[in-house]
């Protein structure tokens, strides 16, 4: 058994990563199926090889690398956006059905991850089973992020600027029932984890959707090198901190 942790603190930076890596998988999702046209099918078979290609490696690692994790991260956003459409789409389930099957999907890899360790804490993970589980119910919420989001915008006429403002206050009040109230931390954070796919899946159509749709008709490349690179930043500074953090534990002991 490890004794080292593989996965991210959750911290400010840690939601600001989140925000981006969902935005990202949306637009990089909707290049590889629509501009590529590609499709949902041949969509998940691509996105899904590079998930378990980069999760291996991640399930390989010894202690928590930032680079590796959030490129898994990543992995689970793309491979979520096409999950979610080809459910709705291709499968004809629509939006409100997808959602339904994902948040199935999301409550019972959570019930089974309960139920075998009495409890769902997010960190610090040392077991590779408890990992699985871990990346598990991460792949599920971030798909029904995808199906939520386009659900809002699309079921419910929101618009993508006003469902990444009505998921984004959503995010906002998880936030401030985690500093002013006692509501379990565990459960806030799976529902802040669920609502920030939403809110950065309408935000990334809200950059790539012509101006006709409501959107800023940037196009899925122009969007997806955007946060491409906020992401890069950020993972050096991700790993900036976790260096320094390492090191004052060296120097303690």
């Amino acid at each position: 058994m490890r004794t080292t942790n593989k996965v991210a603190a959750v911290t400010i930076l840690f939601w600001l990563m989140k925000i981006v890596a969902t935005t990202l998988g949306e637009t990089l999702g909707d290049f590889i199926s629509m501009t590529l046209n590609l499709g949902y099918t041949m969509g998940i078979l691509v996105t899904l090889s590079f998930f378990f290609i980069i999760l291996s490696l991640q399930f390989k690692l010894k202690e928590y690398v930032p680079a590796v994790y959030w490129i898994v991260i990543i992995g689970t956003t793309t491979l979520g956006t096409e999950i979610s459409d080809f459910i709705d789409r291709t499968l004809k389930a629509g939006y409100l059905g997808g959602s339904l099957i994902l948040l199935t999907g999301l409550l019972t890899s959570l019930f089974l991850w309960y139920k075998k360790y009495n409890n769902l804490e997010v960190y610090p993970i040392f077991e590779q089973t408890k990992e699985l589980y871990y990346w598990t119910a991460i792949l599920f919420s971030n798909s029904l992020g995808t199906a939520f989001g386009d659900f809002l915008s699309d079921n419910l006429g929101l618009g993508y600027l006003t469902g990444a403002c009505i998921t984004g206050g959503i995010i906002l009040i998880v936030v401030m029932l985690h500093y002013f109230t006692k509501i379990n931390h565990v459960i806030l954070f799976w529902i802040a984890f669920v609502f920030t796919r939403p809110f950065g899946a309408t935000f990334g159509d809200l950059l790539t959707k012509p101006l006709t749709k409501g959107g800023f008709d940037l196009g899925t490349v122009n969007a997806s090198l955007i946060s491409l690179v906020l992401m890069i930043i950020m993972i050096i500074i991700s790993q900036k901190k976790h260096s320094q953090n390492c090191f004052v534990k060296i120097k303690d002991h």
